[in-house]
Order: structure tokens, then C-alpha cells, then sequence
């Protein structure tokens, strides 16, 4: 692997790492059914929070993509731990 292979593959990693982890805190907001998150109970009488609701299933979908991806980049880069 070049060195401008290496500078995408690191970027890349780094980026849906970023991406991960915004996504897993979305998914955390907008889950009602997850233990300790009795504050979504009031939020949903908002408008705003109920459209956010809505988008619950679209992220987890956008998290799964992006931490199977980061994987795979990862793995070819790194190499398998060991």
C-alpha cells in the first residue's frame, strides 16, 4: 500500500469512527425503549422531537453501514488483531 493509500484509508477510518459514534448517540436519543431514558417520555409531546422520532429506524440503518465499513477499512489497514 502507497502512502497516498494509506492517508485515504486513515482518513477514512477516522472519519466513520466520527460517524459512529454521532450516529450511536442519535440512535441512543431517539430510542425510547432503551433503561434511563424517561426524559424522551416528555419530549415527545414536541413536534420537533416526534419528527426526530420518525428517523429512528433510517439511523440505525446509516450506523450498521457505517460500522461495518469502518470494519473492513480497518481490518485491511491495521490488520487482523494478534
Amino acid at each position: 500500500m502507497d502512502i497516498f493509500q494509506s492517508l485515504i484509508a486513515g482518513r477514512l477510518i477516522f472519519v466513520l469512527g466520527i460517524i459512529n459514534l454521532v450516529t450511536a448517540i442519535l440512535v441512543f436519543g431517539s430510542c425510547r425503549c432503551l433503561p434511563g431514558l424517561r426524559i424522551a417520555d416528555r419530549l415527545i409531546r414536541y413536534p420537533s422531537y416526534r419528527r426526530f422520532f420518525k428517523l429512528h429506524c433510517y439511523i440505525w440503518w446509516i450506523f450498521w453501514v457505517s460500522v461495518v465499513v469502518h470494519a473492513f477499512f480497518a481490518l485491511m489497514f491495521f490488520g487482523w488483531p494478534g
